[in-house]
């Protein structure tokens, strides 16, 4: 880590970032507390058809929840940015990425448009607009009514503006694309890989749930 003042070293410039929601993750195991519990019960106390039903239930319960909190990860490197989603990982070289949006969600686009969305970098407006105001009264209403602040503005007095944290992500993602995407390792197309590991699981507890309820 540096300090204020110091020079970074290309390790240190080019080291890894992961980026994940802290709160996602805490619903995540709360949740999957819950499924064990409600589901284990289920289990040890009901009868035959009750037991097949939570265990059908929680072989689709639990891997959708796994899917939308534990598992949504955004890794940057210096030569491409790994995104993983619910349902899929992306691999981006930093040449293919042509920008990275923060507005009601964080976003990438690459140069043929394609956008993928970062579900581990969620945007929180609250958050957004209370350092807006901070940000505002730090510059004496200099600053105007925008949400998104460009990186590195001044107060004035050198003292930085505040950023929410999504915006904080990004402006280092944007950092990173802008050192890497002229490296060999950085060229390419992006890989876009499903994540059978979380769906197979799923629609076989589905159909197995569909039927038990039918039956």
């Amino acid at each position: 880590m540096t300090t204020p003042g110091q020079s970074s070293t290309p390790q240190e410039q080019y080291a890894d970032r992961s980026y994940r929601s802290p709160a996602a993750l805490a619903a995540g195991v709360l949740l999957l507390a819950l499924a064990a519990w409600l589901g284990g019960d289920a289990v040890v106390r009901g009868e035959a058809h009750t037991k097949l039903t939570a265990v059908a239930g929680l072989l689709f319960v639990v891997p959708l929840v796994v899917a939308f909190t534990l598992r949504p990860l955004v890794r940057a490197g210096a030569d491409r940015l790994v995104v993983r989603n619910p349902f899929r990982t992306i691999t981006l070289p930093w040449a293919a990425v042509a920008d990275l949006r923060a507005s009601f969600s964080s976003e990438v686009f690459t140069a043929d448009g394609t956008k993928y969305q970062l579900w581990s970098i969620p945007v929180s407006l609250r958050q957004r607009k209370k350092a807006n105001r901070k940000a505002q009264r730090a510059a004496g209403g200099a600053v105007g009514r925008h949400y998104e602040l460009h990186p590195g503005t001044s107060t004035g007095g050198g003292t930085e503006v505040p950023r929410a944290t999504a915006d904080r992500s990004l402006d280092e993602l944007r950092e990173l694309r802008e050192r890497g995407a002229g490296r060999e390792g950085a060229q390419g197309g992006p890989v876009v890989k499903w994540a059978y590991e979380v769906l197979v699981p799923c629609v076989v507890g589905a159909v197995a749930l569909a039927v038990l309820v039918a039956l």
